[in-house]
């Protein structure tokens, strides 16, 4: 592979048959959860931002929908079965790999209870959300999620939303 201008941007291709290798964002679906009147968030155990608290997310899979994956992987991070009610936010930057579908959702059934890539499971009254500095270390990555996280739950940040 080398680095040809292709479409007036640089772009990795073979020589040999031309073949162009196109870096694109993966989806990744993520549902802002309603449940008990408060939201629900996960303690992430893996990067990006482990240790964190954030929604339910994680990468769409081929052969399902971005809301279908949404509500997936509510099921295995949380343990709740939930409905979507609209769509939260689209975000990206150009220097992450990823591209966040949010929704915003309530729970219909199940179990609160840490699964899949989460250590911890809570939930969290308006005006209690956990304090979560700015990662003074880490990638881009860590530093748009964080940023992410915070605009997906600025409602709940304050104490009279509900």
């Amino acid at each position: 592979m080398v680095l040809a201008t292709i479409a007036e941007r640089p772009r990795e291709q073979c020589p040999a048959c031309g073949f162009i290798a196109w870096r694109n964002p993966a989806p990744v679906a993520m549902a802002v959860i309603e449940h008990e009147r408060q939201l629900v968030l996960i303690r992430r155990s893996e990067a990006p931002l482990a240790g964190y608290w954030a929604p339910p997310a994680g990468y769409v899979e081929t052969g399902e929908s971005v809301p279908e994956a949404a509500i997936r992987e509510a099921r295995e991070e949380c343990g709740l079965e939930i409905v979507l009610d609209d769509l939260a936010g689209v975000y990206s930057q150009a220097d992450v790999d990823v591209l966040i579908i949010a929704y915003s959702a309530h729970s219909t059934g199940g179990r609160l209870i840490a699964g899949d890539d989460a250590s911890e499971a809570g939930l969290f009254a308006s005006g209690r959300m956990p304090a979560q500095p700015v990662p003074a270390t880490g990638t881009a990555t860590d530093r748009w999620l964080h940023g992410v996280i915070l605009d997906v739950t600025a409602r709940w940040q304050q104490a009279s939303c509900r």
